[in-house]
């Protein structure tokens, strides 16, 4: 019983995790924008190699569908141009890369409501 517990717990903290980056990635970017440093932010949502790895094939082992993939993917590509703006720097404006990442905020909301209304209407 304890064990089926503890299974469940990890399931679903595994299908949160994702979605919880993703909204501490936009808040994070959003805050940052307007110079607004907030560490905690970094520290709960700092993403490193290994734990995104750990994500992603636990979403694969437990066939999570696409839907909750989409917010790792979100929180892979944001990772990557936060890394490519930082070590190379991104050569635009702040207001332009703010543009930039709420527009990808944008089209990946599109994408995960689109994907969850799919889900949701083969139930």
């Amino acid at each position: 019983m304890e064990r089926q517990l503890l299974h469940s717990l990890e399931i679903k903290t595994i299908k949160v995790i994702p979605m919880l980056l993703a909204l501490i990635a936009v808040a994070n970017t959003t805050l940052s924008y307007f110079d607004i440093d907030v560490p905690l932010l970094s520290y709960l949502g700092g993403v490193s190699l290994f734990p995104l790895l750990f994500l992603y094939l636990s979403s694969y082992s437990f066939s999570f569908c696409e839907y909750h993939r989409m917010f790792l993917h979100y929180v892979t590509l944001t990772w990557i141009l936060n890394i490519i703006d930082y070590y190379w720097g991104i050569p635009v404006s702040d207001k332009n890369l703010f543009l930039l990442y709420m527009i990808i905020t944008g089209i990946f909301l599109f994408i995960i409501l689109y994907l969850y209304l799919k889900a949701r209407k083969k139930k």
